[in-house]
């Protein structure tokens, strides 16, 4: 983490009394030049003295903690100020001649400045010493908060992904009369692409994909509800549309604010599929986009209305899917990979693998799902 924003993720009062108290350790080392010179400084020049002994001390801090190894560009220049300041101080307010004998009249004096210097060390340096460990308690506390924070956080993402693990197969089923391949990158710990693949009892297998809004737990949560649903649902309807329909019922005010996006194919040995959309992008057969009429994704609005279309695969034909990270994959020049370069890579044949890693090499900024579906003779 870098000096600026290391200081900035300390709480103000924190810096404050942090800072109060170098300018109290160090404001006692302009008093101590007092003693030094047995107090002939003028009442002036001693204030100014101490007080801006105090405030370049704060400077040299403030700096350290900001550039670090870079503390150098700023404490020279910094140093030959105050060293031109307190010369100018001294010019102008130059010592008290030094008195050649002491009388009564001195000598109290003396006592009186030697027992205001040497008072005034001693606060300084308890109100320093004070603001030290002030800030090292403070510090302390807030890094055993953050650590225990973090700790309670990392065990969040590990039970995350093991929901994860759970939601996206690593091992595919053999279908019948198809070759099925899938790949999942995900662009954080816990993305919130999706997909699953349920043999169903008719003998049909339904195969869904989807993409939930967001990243991390509250992302993972709602996938892990989508795929309990779908075993619950699938037991009383094989049908896409009603699937779907379900679903969205099921989830709409449960999601929190976020929504999914999902996308079925139910195959049938026969090479009949059917296909189902809940506001995700449009599948590629043998690279030319397939046509499904536009639907609301999951858990936005209560009464959504889906449809599924009918589609008739022959021997060597090729469904692919994929999740909005494909195409939308972005380089450093801001510009995306977009549909059609998708679309003329599935067209060329390329494998899911072959696509996942186009988008990965043009710039990935989401999780990457994509599934290819070929009938075989």
């Amino acid at each position: 983490m870098k000096g600026p924003v290391l200081w900035r993720t300390v709480p103000l009062r924190t810096r404050i009394i942090f800072l109060a108290a170098v300018f109290f350790v160090f404001a006692g080392i302009g008093i101590a030049n007092d003693i030094i010179g047995m107090g002939r400084w003028s009442h002036l020049r001693f204030a100014l003295s101490v007080g801006l002994i105090g405030l370049f001390a704060i400077g040299y801090a403030v700096c350290g903690v900001i550039l670090r190894n870079r503390v150098w560009k700023a404490t020279i220049p910094l140093a030959l100020v105050q060293f031109a300041t307190m010369g100018f101080l001294a010019h102008r307010f130059p010592d008290a001649p030094q008195p050649v004998q002491l009388n009564a009249i001195e000598t109290n004096r003396l006592h009186n400045r030697m027992a205001f210097d040497g008072t005034a060390v001693i606060v300084t340096v308890v109100l320093g010493y004070v603001g030290f460990v002030n800030v090292s308690i403070t510090e302390a506390r807030r890094y055993a908060r953050t650590q225990m924070e973090k700790a309670t956080l990392d065990g969040e993402m590990a039970a995350a992904r093991e929901v994860q693990r759970v939601m996206v197969p690593e091992d595919l089923p053999s279908i019948r009369g198809y070759a099925i391949e899938s790949v999942y990158c995900p662009a954080a710990e816990v993305g919130g692409d999706f997909f699953q693949v349920i043999p169903l009892k008719s003998g049909n297998t339904l195969i869904v994909i989807g993409d939930v809004s967001g990243k991390g737990v509250s992302a993972a949560m709602i996938v892990s509800m989508i795929v309990g649903m779908l075993s619950v649902v699938t037991s009383f309807t094989e049908e896409p549309a009603e699937i779907l329909d379900e679903l969205n019922r099921r989830l709409y005010g449960r999601a929190r604010g976020g929504f999914a996006t999902c996308f079925l194919v139910r195959l049938e040995e026969g090479g009949r599929i059917l296909l189902g959309s809940a506001g995700h992008p449009p599948p590629y057969l043998n690279g030319t986009e397939i046509l499904c009429a536009g639907s609301m994704p999951l858990g936005m609005i209560e009464n959504a209305v889906y449809t599924q279309t009918k589609l008739d695969m022959r021997a060597g034909d090729r469904v692919v899917l994929v999740t909005d990270g494909i195409p939308e994959a972005r380089n450093e020049s801001g510009v995306l990979l977009g549909f059609s370069r998708v679309e003329s890579l599935v067209r060329e044949g390329a494998s899911a693998r072959t696509v996942a890693e186009a988008a990965q090499h043009h710039g990935q900024n989401d999780d990457l799902t994509v599934i290819s579906i070929a009938r075989e003779a």
